[in-house]
Formats: C-alpha cells, structure tokens, sequence
C-alpha cells in the first residue's frame, strides 16, 4: 500500500513538472541576473525531478532480465534525486545571498 502511493505521487509530480515546465516557458529576456538565476534554479529543478520520475518509472517497467539497464537505472534516479535536492536547496540559499549583497 505504502509503495502504490509513492508511486502515484511520482506520477502525479512528472504531470507537475511537465506544467512547470511550461509555465516557466518565456522568450523573453529577464529584467537582470538575479531574476534569470532564479528561473534557471527553477527549470532545474523541474527538469531533475522530470528525469527522476521518468526513471523510476522505467524502473517499475523494466524486465528483471535487464540488470545492467536496472542497475543505470537505480544510479540515474539516485543523482537525479540529489540535483533536485541542491536545486531545491540553492534557490533560498541564492535569495539569501542576493538579500545580503542589497543591504
């Protein structure tokens, strides 16, 4: 039961990442470095989880004859677990950064 329910909220996260990712969709340019940073971070972070989602779903669908592919697998939604989390953690990290320099 507990591992139905990870798994649909991975599904869920790949449709809002996949949103995100379009919302965060824009030619134009940004107004200065700061705001472009921010944007970058966010994209990343969409963009990490989006392949972690994708690879834990690949994981599920795979046939355990494939070990090799079972075990890149596993290394790809590890990193891409890790990107997401240092992405997460640097928007608030650079905002605070930013905050300071302005004062």
């Amino acid at each position: 039961m507990n591992l139905l329910c990870h798994e649909a909220v991975v599904a869920v996260s790949f449709v809002a990442c996949i949103v995100g990712l379009i919302l965060l969709w824009d030619r134009k340019q940004a107004k200065n470095d700061i705001e472009e940073t921010e944007k970058i971070l966010f994209r990343m972070s969409f963009s990490y989880w989006l392949v972690y989602c994708v690879a834990f779903g690949m994981e599920k669908i795979i046939l355990p004859d494939w070990e090799t592919l079972a075990i890149s697998l596993k290394i790809t939604t590890a990193l891409s677990y890790f990107l997401t989390f240092s992405c997460v953690l640097s928007l608030p990290l650079h905002r605070f950064a930013v905050h300071q320099v302005e004062e």
